[in-house]
């Protein structure tokens, strides 16, 4: 008889595409199930986007109500009480850091063996939402078993320079399935057709609609495109709780009709193929996967300097500051815009640096059943 599959509990957010989301469905598709499986416990009691997906693949999806921080001792009495119960994983991969330092301890005292925290992002919403969170995260790096971070910004950010520079933070790559995203000709006329865009320049952004992202940005450097290229036009793919304020400001600087809101899609590789160009003017990031998928899909990325350099794996992405009016994003986009013509996947050359999602499955099943050498590097900065 088989063994049963040792099991790992990853705590997000919710199950909907993002990044922190879309990263750890990359990792369980691949992994082998026979040995690990993973389940999800998430911070709120709506259905999410995966859900299905994860069922049918064997993982269990438990709910917690989301922390607001009057709530810190229902919160508390949540979590106690669900470890009370579910306490036969090998591990516990807290992906939220808000409040990681709360239901890491809970998780340990219950008796798992092994506490991760993964610091993905490398800023914090404004106001005081993101006040509560630098504050919860202070004593983070001391209430896990081990530290990760997608990028040496994230990993300054959620633990502090000093935890680092002590050698106590791994780098774990952000890896995708790169051939998902290689380039196919045949998808980008199929798409371009769909859209209505196969003789348009297409600008893409992918993500979702919040602060961090900078959407009012791109929907500026289109508009100064659209002054250079009157076939220009703009996909942008995500949803998200600022999304009627784009679509209203596009509308009142008379883009709509060259403006396509598209959603979300599990499909989004094959709207990397539509685009000829991918812009993205972030405020802050971990280490975006979609700039990632952009390369692997060949495409030219323009990238906030927020952004780390590290997710540069191929010569098609560029840096710019945000500072910068955005009449200059539009001139280097307008410049470099032919470039399109002579485009090929870069798929190889991410799989080479060690950023493919089948790599990274086999060395996280290790490590998960293990409990020993983390699969990344020490952090440095």
């Amino acid at each position: 008889m088989k063994d049963n599959p040792v099991r790992v509990l990853h705590v997000l957010g919710t199950t909907n595409l993002g990044g922190a989301e879309s990263r750890v469905m990359e990792l369980y598709r691949a992994i082998n199930k026979e040995r690990v499986q993973f389940d999800f416990l998430v911070h709120t009691d709506t259905q999410g986007h995966y859900d299905k997906e994860i069922q049918n693949l064997g993982g269990s999806i438990y709910h917690v109500p989301r922390f607001k921080g009057i709530n810190y001792l229902a919160y508390r009495k949540a979590l106690t009480d669900f470890f009370r119960e579910h306490h036969d994983y090998v591990a516990v991969q807290g992906h939220m850091t808000s409040t990681a330092s709360i239901y890491l301890p809970i998780a340990k005292q219950a008796g798992i063996p092994i506490t991760i925290a993964h610091a993905r992002s490398a800023g914090v919403d404004r106001a005081v939402k993101g006040l509560l969170t630098k504050i919860l995260r202070r004593s983070l790096k001391k209430k896990a078993d081990y530290c990760f971070t997608c990028s040496a910004k994230a990993a300054e950010a959620v633990y502090g320079k000093g935890w680092v520079q002590k050698g106590n933070v791994w780098t774990i790559p952000n890896a995708i399935d790169a051939k998902r995203f290689e380039y196919n000709i045949d998808t980008r006329k199929q798409i371009r057709s769909v859209l209505n865009v196969s003789d348009k320049f297409v600008v893409g952004h992918v993500g979702r609609f919040g602060f961090m992202k900078n959407h009012a940005y791109v929907l500026d450097v289109f508009g100064e495109l659209c002054k250079k290229r009157a076939d220009a036009v703009l996909i942008l793919i995500g949803t998200g709780t600022l999304e009627e304020e784009m679509k209203a400001k596009a509308k009142a600087m008379g883009l709509e009709d060259k403006i396509q809101f598209l959603g979300n899609h599990s499909d989004v590789e094959c709207y990397y193929q539509a685009f000829d160009y991918f812009v993205f003017p972030s405020f802050f990031e971990g280490f975006p996967g979609s700039v990632l998928e952009a390369q692997a899909a060949g495409l030219h990325c323009l990238v906030s300097d927020h952004v780390t350099r590290e997710v540069a794996l191929t010569e098609l992405v560029s840096y710019r500051s945000i500072e910068e009016p955005a009449a200059v994003w539009a001139n280097e986009i307008a410049a470099n815009s032919e470039q399109h013509k002579t485009r090929e996947s870069k798929s190889a050359q991410i799989i080479e640096k060690g950023f493919d999602v089948r790599q990274q499955a086999a060395k996280m099943e290790a490590f998960y059943i293990s409990g020993k050498n983390p699969p990344g590097k020490k952090t440095e900065i």
